[in-house]
């Protein structure tokens, strides 16, 4: 379905040019970046060509059958005294090898590590999925963060024009002096750059997002959703938090190293035994040998002559096949053997080490990313609560201002202070979530 409404918007920018939208939800967008971004791919990729892998090593247990053919002209024929000369002008051959290994273990214990093989592809691809979630979620919380505080930024600038033109109203009217009218205004030209800031984080949040889910530039995109209804969903899934990181993917996938030095160890070692092989040859043979004239010995009536003498020239055909078995046993090679399984092993304690470090580092990650999760969860509650304190404040002091027994000073420091309460209250809510994501990613969730 995702790649359908891609391919429209595809289409539709082919037609309508930069007009094309797509609007997604943050499931939308996962679901299309799972299933279009390049990465997940190629690790997708990657696990089917150990299926390719395997099914070569299961191949070495399949008869290999070979067929050949040759065909040779002799330019200068051995000869011998009295002009007898031996070999055929040309030679035709045809001959068939099939061979069959019976006894392998070496192949064997290659099955066994295809298995692993695969089974690491796999969890690289996992591993791929889980990291392009959290990017994704970040991005998209991004977007709508950038989103909400252009809002927040438009309404404070909406105020304070309003504020602007009642200042300006009563400075006409001789109510209000001119430093009040300069420092309204000055007030307002301070939230362009800022409102120009966001903009601009807007597009490159998008264009990020974009390139996770592999959708073209001149696509334009709308996300669906709200920073509150999100931290409310989120809020309602964290129960039952914990530092369990069995399934981490870093931690798994050393585990998976380790099991496939193992396994290429066996592998090693099993080049020591005996092979056993089958064979079958057939070959098919065909010379043409001149006869004409030959003398094959014995006495002669006549002027010395003795022999029989056999005309014509003809192929001679030969059709000989062998079969057998043969068996090959590894005596000394060197020592390469052994120190290639000294090698292995010493690559096996150093995953070893690395899979305890490791653990412990994951071990601290997780703490600092439920800490931080904490963290950002009281801080927005703070901040929820600071956002109405400012909101009272600002009413309050608006209200001063438009009876006389305030300053314009009191009402731009209420109102920057609400501005301010809003963006923070925004950011706290974009850190939650974010938090969650990173917390997600370490544990080893992919969704």
């Amino acid at each position: 379905m995702k790649k359908l409404i891609l391919t429209w918007c595809l289409a539709a920018a082919g037609v309508f040019g930069a007009s094309a939208q797509m609007r997604l939800t943050l499931d939308e967008a996962l679901d299309l970046a799972l299933s279009e971004n390049p990465t997940i791919k190629v690790a997708e990729m990657e696990v089917q060509r150990f299926d390719y892998v395997k099914r070569q090593t299961w191949g070495s247990w399949i008869p290999q059958i070979a067929v050949g053919g040759t065909y040779t002209r002799s330019i200068v024929k051995q000869s011998m005294t009295k002009g007898l000369s031996f070999g055929a002008d040309n030679t035709l051959a045809a001959q068939g090898d099939a061979t069959w290994t019976l006894f392998a273990p070496a192949v064997f214990r290659t099955l066994k590590m295809n298995d692993v093989q695969r089974a690491a592809a796999v969890e690289s691809a996992r591993a791929s999925r889980i990291d392009l979630v959290a990017e994704v979620k970040k991005s998209f919380f991004n977007i709508l963060l950038a989103e909400q505080s252009l809002d927040v930024l438009h309404e404070s600038e909406a105020t304070v024009q309003r504020t602007v033109d009642d200042t300006e109203l009563q400075y006409k009217n001789g109510l209000a002096s001119e430093y009040d009218l300069l420092t309204a205004q000055v007030q307002l030209s301070n939230l362009k750059p800022s409102i120009l800031q966001t903009e601009n984080s807007i597009r490159l949040a998008k264009l990020m997002l974009k390139m996770y889910l592999s959708i073209p530039e001149d696509i334009e995109i709308e996300v669906v959703g709200e920073l509150d209804a999100m931290r409310d969903a989120v809020l309602a899934g964290t129960d039952g938090m914990t530092t369990d990181v069995s399934e981490n993917s870093d931690l798994r996938s050393l585990e998976l190293q380790e099991d496939l030095l193992k396994r290429q160890l066996k592998v090693s070692n099993a080049s020591r035994w005996p092979t056993v092989t089958a064979f079958f040859t057939a070959t098919y043979t065909g010379n043409d040998i001149d006869m004409t004239k030959l003398n094959f010995g014995g006495t002669g009536s006549e002027g010395g002559q003795a022999g029989d003498v056999l005309d014509g020239t003809k192929f001679w055909w030969q059709h000989p096949m062998s079969a057998g078995l043969q068996v090959s046993i590894p005596i000394f090679a060197g020592l390469t053997k052994m120190n290639k399984s000294r090698e292995i092993k010493n690559q096996i304690s150093q995953v070893s080490l690395q899979r305890s470090y490791a653990r412990q580092q994951v071990d601290v990650q997780v703490r600092s990313a439920l800490n931080d999760l904490l963290t950002a969860r009281e801080t927005m509650y703070a901040q929820e609560l600071t956002v109405e304190q400012a909101r009272k404040a600002y009413r309050i002091s608006d209200t001063r201002y438009r009876a006389g027994a305030g300053t314009i000073l009191e009402l731009n420091s209420a109102q920057l202070s609400q501005t301010q309460a809003q963006l923070n209250f925004s950011q706290a809510i974009f850190d939650y979530l974010t938090a969650k994501a990173e917390y997600d990613r370490i544990i080893g969730r992919d969704k």
